[in-house]
C-alpha cells in the first residue's frame, strides 16, 4: 500500500507544485493590488503610497506573486518574500504580549505565507516552471 501511495505522490508532485504556486502567487498578488490600486476591491484605508513601508510591501507582493506563480527566480523570490512576511508578522502583528498567538494578533496569514515561501526557497518551483524551462533551454 505504501509503495502505491509513494508512486502516486511522485507522479502528482509536479502538478501539485504547479497548482500551489499558481494559487499562492495569485493570492499574494491580490494582497498587493488591493494595497496599491484598491483592485479588485477597495482597501479600508484607501490606496497606500508606493513610497511608504506598506507600499514597498505591496510592490513586493505584486512582483513576488507574479514571479512565484510563473516559477521564475523562485528560490530567490521565496527568500525575499519569506523575509517580507517575517517582518510583517513581527512589526505589524506581534507584540510582546501576543507574539506566540497568531490567531489573536491576526498574523496567521503572514506566518503561513512565510513558511510557504521558505518551502519554495528550499525545494524550488518544480518541473513545470519557467526556472526549469530556462535551465533546460540552456543545456
Amino acid at each position: 500500500m505504501s509503495t502505491f501511495i509513494d508512486k502516486t505522490a511522485e507522479k502528482l508532485t509536479p502538478f501539485v507544485l504547479l497548482f500551489t504556486r499558481l494559487v499562492v502567487g495569485y493570492l499574494f498578488l491580490i494582497h498587493g493590488t488591493v494595497k496599491l490600486f484598491e483592485f479588485p476591491f477597495p482597501n479600508k484605508g484607501g490606496a497606500v503610497s508606493a513610497m511608504s513601508i506598506l507600499g514597498v510591501g505591496g510592490i513586493l507582493e505584486v512582483v513576488g506573486g507574479i514571479l512565484i506563480a510563473l516559477g521564475l527566480f523562485t528560490r530567490f523570490t521565496g527568500f525575499i518574500l519569506a523575509g517580507l512576511m517575517a517582518v510583517a508578522y513581527f512589526f505589524f502583528h506581534a507584540s510582546l504580549e501576543n507574539w506566540l498567538h497568531p490567531i489573536v494578533n491576526r498574523g496567521e496569514l503572514a506566518s503561513i505565507y512565510c513558511m510557504v515561501f521558505l518551502i519554495y526557497m528550499v525545494i524550488g518551483p518544480g518541473k513545470w516552471s519557467l526556472d526549469e524551462w530556462l535551465k533546460n533551454r540552456n543545456r
